[in-house]
């Protein structure tokens, strides 16, 4: 599964990478409205990573992946197609996670639709969602750049949520 954009290319985690997530997860800021919106520790990313290579397993092309800039084979962040139970019903999200280091730069966006892209042209998805807290105004602008429209807020695990979504048929309009 190759997937890239002009500045960003994906790429399956690797155990290797484990620092660079354990990077992410540290840091407050990055994990602010993630989940509970706390920090992790070695024990969590480690579990965290076990999640992610489950998914690669069992979930046929989705899953978190490292974004490298293209440019310096820096790691930047993670971003994917993340499979989701909402309301019983099963979801593939866009999820998409940018250090700090390179907020504010476009990435985000450009990563969002890439995987917009791949999941309704070669994963033949018919509806991709995204599940942004309340307060993530910069995720929820991406959200809005790749197309989505809020469609209802939501409790899911624990947190008021907003769905965003977005359908095939919208897209090729």
């Amino acid at each position: 599964m190759k997937i890239e954009s002009k500045r960003l290319k994906f790429r399956r985690y690797k155990n290797d990478d484990f620092d660079f997530l354990l990077s992410l997860l540290t840091d407050a800021e990055m994990v602010r409205y993630i989940g509970e919106g706390r920090t992790r520790n070695r024990e969590d990313a480690k579990k965290f990573l076990e999640r992610i290579h489950y998914i690669y397993e069992h979930e046929q092309g989705l899953g978190l992946m490292i974004l490298e800039d293209k440019e310096t084979g820096s790691r930047i962040g993670h971003a994917g197609l993340v499979p989701q139970t909402v309301g019983g019903r099963k979801e593939v999200e866009i999820g998409y996670w940018v250090s700090r280091a390179h907020w504010g730069k476009g990435y985000a966006t450009e990563a969002a639709i890439a995987l917009r892209d791949h999941g309704f042209d070669v994963l033949d998805e018919k509806r991709l969602i995204a599940l942004i807290q309340p307060g993530n105004i910069a995720s929820i602008k991406v959200a809005e750049k790749v197309g989505m429209a809020l469609e209802k807020k939501i409790s899911f695990h624990g947190q008021d949520v907003h769905l965003y979504s977005i359908s095939d048929q919208y897209f090729y309009f």
